[in-house]
């Protein structure tokens, strides 16, 4: 079994890796086989990913290995049919953060271990786990709550949280400028499970709103478009006034890194509303969880 998107996960299996989640807070048990290895075959520049799966495999009594795909042979040129091969004879898992979905399909296609996507284009699954999972924590529920994600809706951020998320009951609120419409491949699966709103307007988006999610304006791969998108987006930044809009103890997220200023204050990245840093810790948590998960579905 592979982890490639949010779309694989039913939300019996979520809530199984949530269960593991919460064992792992507390007791973080090493795997039952010995010294099993971890590949983090990154194209994608990364702080948070990569050292919380690192030192989730660590932690479970692994060993990951960091590859830097500028600096392997797939620089030189060799498919990643040929590394898909050659790394699962090594490892025990991957984990591979890439621009192309289609190259994460081609790795998974042709590794004979499970492969998890630890980021693309289009999807964040273990992101948007980790997300879940700390809306869970904080109001011992997702059912019934409202999320709304704020600025960027085409974001792969936004693709697998309103996925994720309305698999396990909650309504999402997609909220950002005209001309940057979400996936509607997204909007629709995920609408089979709840309901999905999009508007541009700030007010009615976060209406009734339980959390309020944002992300940097400008992902990678953006760059060339910065200051249009910046001045586009400016009005759609999180701050104290905006948050007047949602539920009175509406909490804020953001996936992180965050640019002060930009899509969020600092007063509020820091303030009492904000569980970005419980989210971030609870990355590498659920990160366990979802190794343990894919490797005991393997044996």
């Amino acid at each position: 079994m592979n982890l490639l998107s949010s779309k694989d996960l039913s939300a019996a299996t979520i809530k199984e890796i949530f269960k593991l989640s919460d064992k792992l807070k507390d007791d973080a048990k090493p795997l039952a086989k010995a010294s099993p290895i971890l590949a983090l075959l990154f194209e994608k520049s990364s702080t948070r990913t990569r050292v919380s799966f690192e030192s989730a495999m660590i932690q479970l009594g692994g060993h990951p290995v960091y590859i830097d795909t500028k600096t392997s042979q797939m620089s030189r040129g060799e498919s990643l049919a040929d590394t898909a091969r050659v790394l699962s004879s090594y490892v025990d898992i991957i984990a591979a953060r890439m621009y192309r979905d289609s190259d994460l399909d081609e790795l998974a296609g042709h590794s004979s271990v499970p492969v998890i996507n630890a980021l693309t284009d289009l999807e964040h699954p273990c992101q948007a786990l980790s997300d879940v999972y700390t809306i869970r924590e904080e109001f011992g529920k997702v059912k019934g709550l409202k999320i709304a994600f704020v600025g960027d809706i085409a974001a792969n951020t936004a693709n697998s949280l309103m996925v994720t998320a309305a698999k396990m009951g909650a309504r999402v609120s997609l909220v950002g400028p005209r001309g940057y419409e979400p996936n509607m491949d997204y909007v629709l699966y995920a609408s089979r499970y709840e309901t999905i709103e999009t508007t541009d307007n700030l007010r009615d988006g976060l209406a009734g709103c339980d959390v309020v999610y944002t992300d940097t304006f400008i992902s990678m791969g953006q760059e060339s478009d910065a200051e249009k998108r910046r001045k586009l987006f400016a009005k759609y930044q999180l701050n104290e006034d905006v948050m007047g809009f949602a539920n009175k103890g509406a909490k804020v997220m953001h996936c992180l890194p965050a640019h002060r200023g930009e899509e969020i204050t600092s007063e509020l990245l820091d303030g009492k509303r904000s569980i970005v840093w419980q989210q971030a810790r609870n990355k590498m948590v659920v990160e366990k969880a979802i190794i343990l998960y894919l490797l005991n579905e393997r044996r």
